[in-house]
């Protein structure tokens, strides 16, 4: 099983999430908006331009990025982190 980094940056976690043709939409201060159009219909999320991101927020944003592409979050991290 494959898990989480902890050590992920918000760079290295849009690299990653441009497989799902997530693009940059806008940078506000230390965040970065994502838009995708991968599955026809338009998602947004903001992700943090930090050196690491928290745990907790990681998983938020992979939460959400299931939900988007009718996945479990454990499909996901294993195609992400694999």
């Amino acid at each position: 099983m494959v898990k989480i980094p902890r050590d992920i940056s918000g760079k290295e976690l849009l690299k990653l999430l441009n497989k799902y043709d997530y693009k940059i939409t806008r940078r506000t201060g230390s965040h970065i908006r994502l838009t995708s159009t991968y599955k026809g219909i338009e998602h947004k999320i903001t992700i943090p331009d930090h050196q690491t991101i928290k745990i907790g927020t990681i998983n938020n944003i992979l939460s959400d990025v299931a939900d988007y592409l009718k996945l479990s979050k454990k499909e996901i991290v294993e195609e992400l982190f694999k």
